[in-house]
Parts: structure tokens; C-alpha cells; sequence
């Protein structure tokens, strides 16, 4: 499992996810090739080859993807002290005005 599909609070992550980090547009083609185990630019070479020859399916399929995949939860990739030092001291902030 790499770093990037590992999540504090929510543990592995499962599924497809829109991965907006590494993505373009929408961040469909990064969360596919995350899933699948492929290179980013793989999938996106497959995706324009086939919004070239079906033009109206792979745009549809698209735009389906990108409304029902869920958006990927922002991970930290530092260093763990600092990853622990943020979480630790997140919840009081001496900075607010409350």
C-alpha cells in the first residue's frame, strides 16, 4: 500500500476517488490510474485515443465519473514529526478571536 492511498483518520482508502491533487481537470483519469495500479499518463493517453474515436460515450462517462466518484481526502506526505506535531497541536488555535 503506498502513502498516498493511506489516511489518518479514515484508515486505507477504498474505492475510486476523484484524486484532485495529481489530476487535470476533474482528477478522474489520477484517481483511476491510483485504482488500477497504472501510470497517470497511461490513462490519460487512453482517454484522449478513445474521446477521439467515441467522442459523445468517453464524454458522457466522464462527466458521470466526475459527479459520482467521491473527492480523495488531502493526505500529509512530510516528514512524521511534523505530521504529528500539526496534529497535536490542531485543536486549540491561539490565534483565534473566540
Amino acid at each position: 500500500m503506498s502513502s498516498a492511498s493511506y489516511h489518518r483518520a479514515e484508515g486505507p482508502l477504498r474505492g475510486l476517488y476523484r484524486d484532485r491533487e495529481n489530476g487535470w481537470i476533474f482528477g478522474v483519469c489520477a484517481g483511476l490510474s491510483e485504482f488500477a495500479n497504472f501510470r497517470t499518463g497511461t490513462v490519460r493517453i487512453i482517454t484522449v485515443i478513445s474521446l477521439v474515436i467515441f467522442f459523445l460515450p468517453t464524454v458522457l462517462a466522464y462527466i458521470a465519473a466526475a459527479l459520482l466518484f467521491r473527492v480523495k481526502p488531502l493526505t500529509y506526505a512530510g516528514r512524521c514529526l511534523e505530521d504529528e506535531f500539526w496534529c497535536r497541536n490542531s485543536g486549540h488555535d491561539r490565534w483565534s478571536r473566540s
